[in-house]
């Protein structure tokens, strides 16, 4: 019974004989990708030139050109003048994507602002940068109208809201 009493000294004892515990080390990698700002240049508006009705009565007419720069013309549409689409310059870093949002516009008869338009947007959605800085990369934008015979004439405007941002 005599070593009983002594348990407790004998833990003690191998305790302070014991290793002590070794530290650990561990390593982790530490990125860091720093990227310019993007810069965003308005280089030509879209034009979708002069379009005139012609007669009777008819519906789902469309005038359009796409951002590569296609132009289409209902036949019950005559469309004349310099199309053109909307071109953009946008700047950044290098090899990046950059995402494109342009919703579609709400052309305004400058004669009557009760009458309106829908501007449907033709827009790429997104772009990679080719260089950082300038010269930057271009896009564009077309957009196409749809007209009925009871359209009233007049100069239709609106702005197209071009918003870009890294992927």
């Amino acid at each position: 019974m005599r070593w009983r009493a002594q348990l407790p000294l004998m833990a003690l004892l191998a305790a302070a004989i014991a290793d002590p515990a070794a530290a650990v080390t561990q390593n982790a990698s530490v990125n860091a990708n720093v990227i310019k700002p993007l810069s965003l240049t308005a280089l030509q508006n879209l034009d979708l030139g002069t379009i005139t009705l012609m007669p009777g009565t008819w519906s789902g007419a469309t005038v359009s050109i796409s951002r590569t720069g296609v132009v289409s013309c209902s036949p019950n549409l005559i469309c004349s003048g310099a199309l053109q689409v909307a071109r953009f310059n946008v700047t950044g870093t290098n090899k990046m994507v950059v995402v494109i949002a342009a919703p579609d516009v709400t052309l305004v008869n400058q004669n009557d602002a009760s009458q309106s338009l829908k501007l449907k947007i033709d827009n790429p959605g997104q772009v990679t940068l080719t260089s950082s800085g300038a010269p930057g990369t271009n896009f564009d934008l077309g957009g196409s109208l749809t007209l009925s015979s009871a359209t009233v004439a007049g100069t239709y405007s609106g702005t197209i809201q071009v918003t870009v941002d890294y992927q």
